[in-house]
């Protein structure tokens, strides 16, 4: 039987190895793309573009997804009982009091987002904080000061970086081959390695991407373990976790950009086929989380 320290050192583990992959695949573009240019000067320019964002998405990252999501400040005046609840769990956790933001949004959900847990706030829309009740509610909150605590965040901001840097630079080369073809083309390069090269800038982005979408999953179930560790009670996000995926509608204002940022898919449920939603969606299925938490022991 799995315990919650168990999963988590597992879930770590992971999605490091597929943070791995993420480098893997850039390297493997980037030799593609030199090898068939018989030039390394569209790998510097993209490495430095992709330095460039990365160093932006570290400093702006908050301000980016609140802005995204709509979402303003929510003082101690206007709900003290949410600002309570997120200050005592908080210091459960041994984290500062993150912000605290509100969506105007009758779905239910909310995110945490900051690059570190001193920049930290978490944003709950207002279907979410009028649908649970206080130990449902404390049950998300938990969840998502655990995303803050495990500094997912920043690592989802670093994968986010990598797929558009991995779909910039493939982008680069498709449309420069398409301009006047490859150095080694012309040069009578080995025709092999010609055809690894294209394979790898045509099918590395839809790789990366893919790859991003699991690292989400994983995250997603490693904070709802650490969750329930921090309230001493899974039954309150199991329901919470319920009765957001009762809720079908999604979000009037979804963003793709952010989507893997909440506790739930922010466009829905997928009414077409369980594989296609298990591959693309950037949460596991609510039901399947819902499971993992009842097969877990607190220690």
């Amino acid at each position: 039987m799995a315990t919650l320290y168990t999963l988590r050192s597992r879930n770590v583990a992971r999605t490091w190895g597929l943070m791995a992959v993420f480098l893997v695949l850039v390297v493997a573009i980037g030799w593609a793309a030199s090898y068939y240019y018989d030039s390394t000067a569209i790998l510097y320019v993209a490495l430095a573009f992709a330095l460039v964002t990365n160093v932006f998405a570290y400093w702006k990252s908050d301000t980016i997804a609140l802005a995204s999501a709509r979402a303003h400040p929510v003082s101690f005046e206007q709900d003290p009982e949410l600002h309570r609840i997120v200050e005592n769990l908080a210091i459960t956790a041994g984290l500062p009091k993150p912000r605290i933001y509100m969506i105007d949004d009758p779905s239910p959900n909310a995110f945490a987002t900051g690059r570190d847990a001193k920049h930290a706030a978490i944003a709950v829309t207002r279907g979410l904080r009028a649908m649970l009740a206080k130990s449902e509610l404390e049950g998300v909150i938990a969840h998502e000061l655990s995303h803050i605590g495990n500094r997912d965040i920043l690592v989802m901001t670093m994968a986010v970086v990598l797929v558009g840097f991995i779909a910039i630079l493939a982008d680069i080369a498709l449309r420069v081959s398409f301009l006047g073809g490859g150095g080694r083309e012309r040069q009578n390069g080995n025709p092999v390695l010609l055809v690894f090269a294209i394979l790898a800038i045509i099918l590395a982005p839809i790789a990366a991407q893919l790859i991003q979408l699991a690292i989400s999953r994983r995250r997603e179930f490693l904070a709802d373990a650490s969750g329930a560790l921090l309230t001493r009670y899974p039954e309150g996000l199991e329901s919470a976790l319920a009765k957001i995926g009762s809720y079908q509608a999604p979000m009037r204002h979804a963003n793709a950009a952010i989507a893997h940022l909440f506790i739930a898919n922010p466009f829905g449920a997928h009414p077409r086929g369980r594989f296609i939603q298990r591959l693309f969606s950037t949460h596991p299925p609510i039901e399947e989380r819902i499971k993992a938490l009842q097969g877990l022991e607190l220690h």
